[in-house]
């Protein structure tokens, strides 16, 4: 793989491979940072993580705080020290989430309990997604909120005295949950909210290493209101959605063997171990522990033949992240993918399904495009294309896994993107490429 630019626009050509190899260790966990960070930004105490994500959206995030009167150092070896506030300071101008729809949403929970008027705004991409579902419930709460059109960004929130409410989610959401439980924190009384299906916990795991009783029954989580929060010290595990392409990479070949170090494993996060062994690939998970509620691990992939899976349901909000990789290698298993209930990938940082269906047809793969998801047959082979990200960090950096299989060189439009997630992606994917 190698870099070119052109008109500002950074692109990547990837070569095919022969296999995978070696051992990585991922930056931290672009989930738990973000909540890491804000929780501890209103906890007492100096909250210090390392293996902080290295991705623009946490930068993202940090920025927000310290606009917000917090201490936010960042030091070497991505360590973080976030001084905790008892109540934030009213932002002097408008806070920029970046591209970074976990920072908007989340942090309209805290604003919505802090008596000040706040602005959020994002770039080109976040200014396009909707923000209705976590307005809703905030509203509900007592917070006053608007957006400049319709319900997308920028938001301005008046915040407050907010009441505690009981909140069935309509569509399955871990980041409007988070924002409901982050308001109920600053709330009067007991707030709950029930999910559809279970989305990651890794709200629910961070409040508790701060500090927080809730209780959860099923797809219902409660805590009540006037807690208390803690600092704490820890490691952020690697990043799961980000293994997700080395992952995938190394099923495509027959002799991979790679090995990632200290990798999140959380159960509502980990389930893509479950579907590629379910596809043929062999997994291994080793040195299992547990640090702040979440599990972390060592795990190690060697590729059989992968043979096809339907991801439906609840499967496919647990892996809303790791489906466009997943679309991405479908050509090359047996059976091929099907993808359903997935329609939130609409609503992404791009239309993800009609991204995907359109560079799969780029290189020459045969794929149904669907309102709510995709079905990619099996057995194909596919060639060298142009490949269009969009600016997308999922798309380009999936592609970049399809075109490592691949009859001649890809090109991956919009590469920069990756850093929104993960700045270096390119570099370590070519780091356990063998040729």
């Amino acid at each position: 793989m190698h870099e070119e630019g052109t008109l500002g626009v950074s692109l990547v050509i990837v070569r095919p491979a022969r296999n995978i190899l070696g051992a990585i260790r991922l930056p931290g966990d672009k989930s738990v940072s973000h909540r890491y960070a804000i929780l501890g930004a209103i906890a007492e105490g100096t909250t210090r993580l390392s293996n902080f994500s290295t991705g623009a959206d946490c930068a993202s995030t940090l920025a927000c705080l310290r606009q917000l009167g917090c201490l936010v150092r960042s030091g070497q070896d991505h360590n973080v020290e976030i001084e905790g506030r008892e109540r934030l300071e009213q932002p002097p101008e408008s806070l920029d989430c970046g591209n970074s729809g976990s920072t908007m949403r989340m942090l309209s929970g805290i604003l919505a309990g802090h008596d000040f008027l706040s602005r959020l705004h994002g770039d080109e991409s976040l200014s396009r997604r909707p923000m209705g579902r976590v307005m809703v419930p905030l509203r509900q709460m007592g917070a006053r909120m608007t957006a400049a059109a319709g319900d997308c960004p920028p938001l301005e929130i008046q915040g407050g005295h907010l009441r505690a409410i009981d909140y069935s989610m309509p569509v399955a959401s871990a980041q409007v949950k988070s924002a409901v439980l982050f308001a109920g924190l600053l709330a009067e009384g007991e707030t709950a909210v029930e999910e559809p299906y279970r989305t990651r916990d890794h709200s629910e795991q961070a409040l508790r290493a701060f500090g927080v009783e809730l209780s959860r029954s099923r797809n219902r989580v409660t805590l009540e209101g006037g807690q208390k929060m803690r600092a704490i010290q820890g490691a952020v595990p690697g990043d799961i959605s980000s293994a997700a392409f080395f992952l995938c990479a190394a099923a495509l070949f027959p002799d991979s063997n790679l090995v990632i170090e200290d990798l999140l494993l959380n159960p509502t996060r980990a389930l893509l171990l479950d579907v590629l062994k379910m596809m043929g690939a062999r997994i291994s998970v080793i040195n299992l522990d547990e640090h702040h509620g979440e599990l972390v691990g060592t795990v190690k992939i060697e590729r059989a033949a992968l043979t096809g899976a339907t991801i439906a349901g609840g499967q496919s909000v647990a892996l809303i992240d790791e489906l466009p990789v997943l679309a991405a290698i479908a050509p090359y298993t047996r059976d091929g993918i099907e993808i359903r209930d997935a329609d939130e990938l609409r609503v992404k940082e791009s239309d993800r399904i009609a991204l995907v269906a359109r560079n799969l047809e780029a290189m020459g793969a045969q794929c149904e495009e669907r309102e709510d998801g995709l079905r990619v047959p099996g057995n194909q082979k596919l060639h060298g294309a142009e490949i269009e990200s969009a600016g997308d960090h999922r798309i380009a950096m999936a592609f970049a896994v399809a075109a490592l299989r691949a009859e001649g060189e890809s090109v991956i439009r919009g590469a920069e993107s990756a850093s929104v997630s993960f700045p270096g992606f390119f570099e370590m994917l070519e780091g356990v490429v063998e040729r």
